[in-house]
Order: structure tokens, then sequence, then C-alpha cells
């Protein structure tokens, strides 16, 4: 992605990464990593990467915090917006906004699963989506398909999955693009999408709702195989200093 950014297409693109540092050292030492290696001076969009537990916000507003290596690098001019990400809970992402609303901090984006199983299930459509509109927060979906899990249920098409995203009020539907079969495919749902009506959004839940029931089509939520810093608790970083002190020994 680097040598096409310098190869003048930068100001074509809005640039968006991720970082999983919790600590503000390591949060700082991978937000530099990413500007080093994309090759450029600054990233349009950063998120927090993977709000999987109730301690990550916690961890990310503490004053050692990983929030706070971001602010300033805003400030400093190497990033526009600042969000977040995750795929396990929509009630941790609530805990991440109210966090956040305790600092008097406005996320500009949150990044969520948004597709037709997680309509019946642990949903952050329900649940999450209506809060982003609220506060005015930018809705990123992903894993309409689940990647790819979601249509091994043979209830629902990938272009249905597609659309069922489209018609919520997202402001970008993420969809995974890795041969040229999947691009034409995100253009045909956006060519051929039209907003749902009631009617058809509920025929469309319905072929769904049996299969989505035990969330066995969304292991990002019902299990750890998805969740790279559970695997990798290094990329975290350490827990503030003040957190270590009283700890005994």
């Amino acid at each position: 992605m680097g040598k096409a950014l310098r190869d003048g297409y930068r100001d074509r693109v809005f640039l968006m990464t991720k970082l999983d540092g919790r600590s503000k050292k390591e949060a700082a030492r991978q937000l530099d990593d990413s500007l080093r290696r994309l090759q450029v001076e600054a990233i349009d969009l950063v998120q927090h990467h993977e709000i999987l537990r109730f301690e990550d916000p916690h961890r990310i507003f503490d004053p050692e915090g990983a929030n706070a290596a971001l602010v300033e690098a805003r400030q400093a001019g190497k990033i526009r917006y600042l969000g977040f990400t995750g795929h396990k809970d929509p009630h941790i992402h609530l805990h991440m906004l109210r966090v956040a609303e305790e600092q008097g901090f406005h996320f500009d984006a949150a990044q969520m699963p948004l597709n037709v199983m997680d309509a019946h299930y642990r949903s952050f459509a329900q649940l999450v989506v209506p809060e982003l509109v609220r506060q005015g927060i930018g809705v990123l979906g992903m894993k309409s398909m689940a990647n790819g899990i979601i249509l091994k249920s043979n209830t629902v098409t990938a272009v249905e999955c597609l659309h069922y995203a489209l018609n919520l009020p997202t402001s970008v539907v993420i969809t995974g693009i890795d041969h040229l079969d999947l691009l034409d495919q995100a253009f045909e749902a956006v060519r051929t999408f039209r907003p749902m009506d009631e009617k058809q959004l509920h025929a469309l839940l319905a072929k769904t709702a049996a299969a989505a029931a035990r969330g066995e089509f969304e292991p990002f939520k019902t299990t750890s195989v998805f969740d790279g810093t559970a695997q990798h608790p290094e990329w975290l970083g350490q827990e503030p200093a003040r957190v270590q002190a009283l700890m005994p020994g």
C-alpha cells in the first residue's frame, strides 16, 4: 500500500488504519510504524482496534493510555479522525462510548459487525447503531458476510447480505475483496440496491432467524478465533504504571 500511495494515489483515497496498543507508548510506536510503512505524513482515520473486553476502554483512556497518544498525534497533524472497532459484544461498544463521554471525548467513527445474523443475536444494529446516529458518529459496518461464513448457512445470498448492510444507516459498508469477482459482486450490490421497506426487511431477516439464534455463524462473537489480541497480548502494551503499583509484591 505504501508503494501505491507513494506513486500518486494518496490524494485519491481516504486512508484508514487500526492500532492494537492500549498504552500511550505502544500506540505511539504502532502509529509511527504505520506512517513509515504507508509512506505518508498523515492518516485520515485511525481506530483503536479490537475493543473486546470491558477493561479496554479504561486502559485506552488512562492518562498513560493509547488515546492520549492519538490525540497528540492529531494535534501534530498526523491523524485527522479517531475511532474504534470491535466485534465481540454491543454492550462493550456502548461501554466504550460511555467511558469516552466521561472523559469529555467524542469519537468520529465506530466499526462493528452489521449483517443478517447480527440482527438476531447480540445485535450491534439494534443496540449500537442508534446511539452512534444520535451522537453523530460515523457507522462503519464490517463482516457483512462474516468472512463468508454466513453464506455457509445456505439461507441468504452475498448480494442480500450486502443489501441488508446498505439498508442500515451506515456511513461505509466494508466488504473484503481479494479477487476481481468479489469486486464485481460489490458493484452489483450497489447497482441493484433499493432501500427496503419493513415488509421486505422482515422477509429477509426471517430467512436467517433460526440459523442465527445461537451465534453459530458469527464465531467472532462466540469464540476467540478472530481475536488477534487474545493470541498476541504483547500487542496491547503494558498496563498503566499506577495499576502495576497497586499489585502485591
